[in-house]
């Protein structure tokens, strides 16, 4: 190859820090990687060992490591003191198999790491916001530090995965999705800022619990609660004007109220709400070309009517709309069930996620129902005989051989995704599924599961995961220069994932996934970056660029896991 086609070297990155700080920096520690002048310039001498090893070296034998452990989440907590003490190997340990380590820094170990948190926790990462550290917010997220972040995860710990109120123990979510944020995305780690808003807790274990490290205090609510998040967002829109703020599971209803509150003036969604909805309707989208009923035919029960659930609705109705079906029309496909039962006009408590959705209180009125105030999942399921079935409820076992049954009697392939968290809260498994619908359902979870062999054939079970998601929004606010989130940009996403499934095409649709394998997630996050991009440039939202600036942003954005040489600021 002639000298002129040789790649560029890396340009050193300028350093302030010596020594011990310099060693303590996980974005920047090297651990012995550091190379002999390094070591002169930076004063590392004494301080590393002898031998200087490459990435691979050490990749080699953390991994050698990691394999020894018991179980996977020995190998969580391994792998996040890995995090913690430097960034680029924990990447590019988990870059050797998204397949392999996903499920180990997130789902569904992610949810036994919150309820130990406290136990495993070892040093300080992100920031913990208590309650009392209300009036001096801005003061604390004005330190030098922070001045790289571009992408915050926020949560306060009251809705953790189908655990529940986590309180300060929540932060392993932020964190373990920030860390997606750069497996699947490409996101600099020293842009990532994951945030546990400390309100209390209602969880009476963690009240009681000695080693707890968040603030022992009854769940803040209310205007008081609310006073807090408005501080914490002025704050955060003050210090960084182009930050894309994530939210994650925030307690009951405040997750939807928030994101309403603060989407008009800064780029904010929630992921339990919008990432979810998008991957969602990008597998429906697969499913149909999968064999499942087209788009206006679908009829959609939701167990489960949070914020995931309303979010899910709210998002595949707009897909009904933007394909020509009336805006009343689309709502009345779907039908919506609760603790309460079937969400209806008139219902008690009925929330503003819900009403779009509910349907008229006299809908089961011809009905053959055992109580006419609570029309049950079964019940709703006998008379509406829908085409897809979503479980957001939590509630492991809910979905039947009996429940089930009336989606069979359709000629369409019969979708049915149970997206519950940790796998023990799954509706049901894909292999019940299978059995129940005689090999015809078109299956996703919210957790991974290993392929089923049904009849002979091994059948895919896609993991209807987040994942294929926020990455790329994220990806698309760093590269593309968004300013606000809306609605068409989910729309857009959930469009460019369906097109990027092995379903379309494939001789074989039943054995066929419905999204790319784990191993396509950063695939998946550029074309999900591509389109959110194009989706904002069209609603004004992001500003104007070829198509050939877009792709050169996107490859501008992309961190990857590597050494790169160091030199002395100043110099």
């Amino acid at each position: 190859m002639p000298a002129s086609a040789q790649p560029s070297p890396v340009p050193p990155r300028k350093i302030g820090l010596n020594g011990r700080d310099l060693l303590e920096c996980p974005v920047l520690n090297k651990d012995n990687a550091f190379d002999a002048r390094e070591r002169d310039l930076f004063g590392l001498h004494g301080l590393l060992p002898h031998h200087v090893a490459t990435l691979e070296q050490q990749v080699a034998r953390a991994t050698r490591r990691l394999a020894a452990l018991p179980d996977n989440f020995s190998r969580h907590v391994a792998l996040r003191e890995i995090q913690d003490r430097n960034e680029t190997l924990f990447h590019a340990i988990v870059a050797q198999s998204l397949e392999e380590y996903l499920p180990i820094i997130y789902t569904p170990c992610i949810g036994r790491a919150c309820q130990q948190f406290s136990q495993i926790w070892t040093r300080p990462r992100g920031l913990f916001l208590s309650y009392e550290d209300r009036g001096r917010i801005a003061e604390i997220l004005s330190d030098a530090r922070w001045d790289d972040v571009r992408v915050i995860v926020a949560s306060d710990g009251g809705s953790i995965l189908g655990i529940g109120d986590q309180g300060a123990n929540g932060m392993g979510i932020p964190i373990g999705k920030l860390a997606l944020y750069t497996a699947c995305g490409g996101l600099d780690p020293a842009c990532a800022l994951p945030v546990l808003l400390d309100v209390g807790t209602d969880n009476e274990a963690l009240l009681r619990d000695p080693d707890y490290i968040g603030w022992r205090h009854r769940r803040v609510r209310g205007a008081e609660h609310d006073a807090f998040i408005a501080e914490f967002v002025a704050a955060v829109e003050a210090r960084w004007p182009r930050i894309a703020l994530h939210w994650e599971d925030l307690a009951g209803e405040d997750a939807l109220r928030i994101l309403d509150l603060y989407r008009g003036r800064m780029c904010t969604y929630n992921d339990d709400i919008q990432g979810t909805a998008g991957v969602t309707t990008g597998a429906l989208l697969a499913a149909i070309r999968a064999g499942a009923a087209p788009l206006a035919q679908q009829r959609i029960v939701i167990f489960g009517a949070g914020g995931a659930g309303c979010g899910i609705a709210d998002l595949l109705s707009r897909m009904m709309v933007a394909e020509g079906m009336d805006v009343q029309e689309a709502r009345s496909r779907f039908f919506m069930i609760d603790v309460e039962g079937l969400v209806r006009h008139g219902m008690a408590g009925i929330t503003q996620g819900q009403e779009p959705f509910a349907q008229p209180h006299d809908i089961a009125a011809t009905w053959t129902v055992r109580d006419p105030a609570h029309v049950s999942l079964s019940e709703v399921m006998a008379h509406v005989q829908p085409t897809m079935l979503i479980g957001t409820s939590g509630q492991g076992g809910a979905f039947t051989c009996e429940i089930i049954a009336p989606m069979t009697q359709r000629p369409q392939r019969p979708v049915i995704f149970a997206l519950s968290n940790p796998t023990a809260n799954i509706e049901a498994t894909p292999a019940d599924l299978l059995e129940w619908t005689d090999g015809r359902a078109i299956i996703g979870t919210g957790g991974p599961f290993a392929p089923v062999v049904f009849d002979g054939r091994k059948r895919p079970v896609d993991q209807i995961n987040n994942s294929y998601v926020f990455p790329g929004v994220g990806l698309a606010v760093v590269a593309g220069g968004i300013t606000r989130m809306t609605d068409g940009m989910f729309l857009a996403a959930a469009r460019a994932l369906a097109e990027l499934s092995p379903a379309a095409g494939a001789r074989d649709v039943a054995s066929a996934a419905l999204l790319p394998p784990v191993s396509d997630l950063p695939r998946a996050a550029i074309a999900v970056a591509r389109a959110v991009i194009r989706q904002g440039q069209a609603e004004g939202v992001a500003p104007p660029a070829t198509p050939e600036a877009i792709e050169d942003a996107l490859e501008q954005a992309i961190w990857t896991a590597r050494y790169r040489p160091y030199a002395k600021a100043g110099n």
